[in-house]
């Protein structure tokens, strides 16, 4: 199943760069990229999972079908829950009844992808065609649909060879505009707040972006293979290491199997930000010295990850897109407790295999306890550098330390390995975290824009800040908006 996968998205790859070079949006119609994309998707899902590939089109069909009998007042809400219903009794089947523990014949994985994309796409439909503009955030305003898409592009949205088999999730928006070959526009804004907009002439390339990505791909690829095998997260809990290891080389033990464990993410999710990259797709603009970023769509930031000093800046640099999607459905829209509905939606779409709600809810946990941690004590550490930088290494040691025990669930997968995991442990961080939530005080989220920016991603608010510096930005037309609109509508959605 793993070489199938591996053999599919090379071909992809390959694709990729025909679909660029030969079906550039200036040569044919953006149906014809349309029909394209979709068949080639499908033959690969086809080519990958045999006839399990009919659940991506039976799980489109019917949402369509849902967005068009429902309408755009409720059909959000029908959707969503089609939509994870039909995700959940996939995985039910896969796991209990087929081959539980194994990863053959995960059809479920694409599916993730397409539940995303679907019921990302209701919401946008319903923002863009029900709500009034105003009662909008500014990200919903920026990403709302204004009208109904044909059952082709819905197709090719949700099935193209590009995400198909590992995604990563983008708006519906950003892939129409690629599929139409939409201009790309330098916005230059000046410090009075004055645009000038400029179209650039020929489209950026992203031969060294891909270069890059791949050379990342072989080196995740190279871990894993010999590296990763001789550091099995399992051995934590062998009764031998448990009987005759320290605490501290138990603790980097379980650091270094779980670091190890994390590459072969690194190179699906790479290697298919490079295929989208190579058909042209993911370019969001400049930075400050002019180099073109191609991480509109990218996963993950490996440096933000192995680096990271809290419980946030991990979880909203891993997986980047699904977090996104996260905070667009349930995260903003919640009425209540939106940390903890959103990590019960997050290990809901994940699986049924027990590991990942015990992953979650400990995640629950340890994101609480460490926001009301850095609320209460970190602003005693910023003022002297020196000291900022004791507290920066203590906190990537705590980081590291609690994402470990926290995803080890998540790989061992049963409820009987994992117990005896945080059993031997004596669910210190569980008791740790509990105490610090009874002692410290936990900040309620506030509504309206403060909620709103109290969510955004540490890395997009670095981008923010390199935006404001460089002043520029990329931004596509849109034939339900006007130019200067749709203009500031992308310079906002950079911010994002």
């Amino acid at each position: 199943m793993q070489v199938n996968f591996v053999v599919c998205q090379l071909f992809a790859l390959l694709a990729a760069i025909w679909f660029r070079t030969y079906l550039h949006s200036s040569k044919t119609s953006p149906f014809i990229r349309h029909v394209v994309a979709t068949l080639l998707g499908l033959y690969l899902a086809l080519f990958c999972f045999g006839w399990y590939a009919l659940h991506f089109v039976i799980q489109s069909g019917i949402s369509y079908y849902i967005m068009i009998v429902i309408g755009v007042e409720n059909m959000h809400k029908y959707c969503f829950v089609f939509a994870l219903g039909y995700l959940t009794v996939c995985q039910i089947t896969r796991v209990y009844i087929f081959d539980y523990g194994q990863y053959s014949a995960d059809f479920s994985g694409p599916m993730m992808i397409i539940t995303q994309k679907i019921t990302s796409l209701a919401f946008e439909i319903h923002d863009g065609m029900f709500r009034k503009n105003e009662d909008l955030t500014p990200s919903q305003r920026c990403l709302a649909v204004r009208r109904m898409p044909s059952l082709l592009e819905y197709l090719s949205y949700n099935c193209n060879f590009m995400g198909i088999l590992a995604g990563p999730l983008c708006s519906y928006k950003d892939y129409i505009t690629f599929i139409e070959g939409r201009s790309y526009q330098l916005q230059q804004s000046e410090a009075n707040g004055k645009e000038d907009t400029k179209y650039e002439q020929t489209d950026p390339s992203p031969n060294i972006a891909v270069a890059q990505k791949l050379l990342i791909c072989g080196l995740s690829l190279l871990f894993h293979m010999t590296i990763t095998k001789t550091l099995p997260v399992e051995y934590n809990i062998d009764d031998n290491f448990r009987a005759t290891a320290s605490w501290p080389v138990r603790v980097f033990y379980l650091y270094v199997s779980l670091m190890a464990a994390r590459p072969k993410y690194y190179f699906a999710w790479t290697l298919a930000d490079a295929i989208n990259n190579a058909a042209g797709f993911g370019f969001r603009g400049y930075d400050k010295n002019g180099v073109t970023r191609w991480d509109l769509v990218s996963n993950l930031r490996i440096q933000h990850i192995e680096f990271s000093t809290s419980f946030k800046m991990f979880v909203d640099n891993w997986n980047i897109q699904t977090a996104l999607w996260l905070k667009r459905v349930c995260y903003e829209r919640a009425t209540f407790s939106p940390t903890i509905q959103t990590f019960i939606l997050s290990a809901i779409w994940h699986g049924v295999y027990p590991g990942y709600y015990l992953t979650f809810l400990t995640g629950i946990l340890m994101t609480l306890a460490a926001r009301a941690i850095r609320n209460n004590i970190r602003h005693y550490f910023v003022e002297s550098p020196t000291v900022k930088l004791c507290y920066d290494i203590i906190t990537w040691m705590a980081t590291q330390v609690a994402i470990s025990y926290t995803v080890v669930p998540f790989v061992l997968l049963s409820v009987k390995p994992s117990f005896t995991f945080y059993s031997s442990c004596y669910f210190c961080l569980h008791i740790a975290s509990i105490l610090v939530l009874l002692v410290f005080p936990l900040k309620r989220t506030q509504k309206g824009s403060k909620k709103h920016e109290s969510i955004q991603p540490v890395w997009s608010k670095k981008l923010e800040e390199e935006n404001v510096l460089q002043k520029n930005s990329y931004s596509t037309t849109n034939n339900s908006f006007s130019q200067k609109e749709e203009i500031t509508c992308r310079y906002q959605a950079l911010k994002q």
